[in-house]
């Protein structure tokens, strides 16, 4: 069935864009995707910083971020600073030094909270996508264009695909809150 092949694509968009977002989560890690969401004002418009410096992590507890056009540094720094993610940035004229300072107990938790609404997120698009993937299945039932035999067939595999890609986000979501409690 077209439709349930669709789905599963669009499922699965929805599980690689989940992915991206948990990256995003920090872990007591240095990681480039932790600044992923920094969007810097720049030549007018607003920028991901990835866009206008180079990013790098030369060790576990250190961001290094250098601006392509020196003229940003200002820029950069500021939008780090204000992009609430609890980091302090270090400007020497150059670079920009981002430390990365240890994760106490009571932030852990706190990030597996914004993990678990993430996850939460995710569940409720797959839902989503199989709403709308039901619905044109019933349309083209009730249009003639496939059987009521044909439509209970495709919804079964729509449901075993939607659990599946559930249990993708669940899997994912435990390695995450491993990930994060791990001292």
């Amino acid at each position: 069935m077209p439709t349930v092949e669709d789905a599963k694509m669009r499922m699965d968009d929805a599980l690689e864009a989940l992915r991206r977002e948990f990256a995003t989560v920090r872990t007591g890690k240095a990681t480039p995707a932790l600044l992923d969401t920094v969007r810097v004002d720049a030549y007018g418009s607003k920028m991901p910083v990835n866009q206008v410096a180079t990013i790098s992590t030369p060790d576990a507890s250190l961001i290094v971020v250098q601006p392509f056009d020196k003229s940003l540094l200002a820029e950069v720094e500021k939008a780090i600073m204000t992009a609430d993610l609890g980091l302090n940035p270090a400007n020497d004229g150059n670079i920009i030094r981002v430390p990365i300072p240890p994760l106490n107990e009571e932030r852990r938790k706190e990030y597996v909270k914004v993990a678990r609404g993430m996850a939460e997120d995710g569940r409720i698009a797959l839902r989503n996508v199989r709403r709308e993937a039901r619905k044109t299945l019933e349309h083209a039932e009730r249009d003639g264009d496939i059987s009521a035999d044909d439509l209970e067939r495709a919804e079964k595999e729509l449901e075993k695909v939607t659990h599946e890609h559930v249990e993708h986000v669940d899997d994912a979501l435990g390695r995450k809150e491993h990930e994060l409690l791990e001292v």
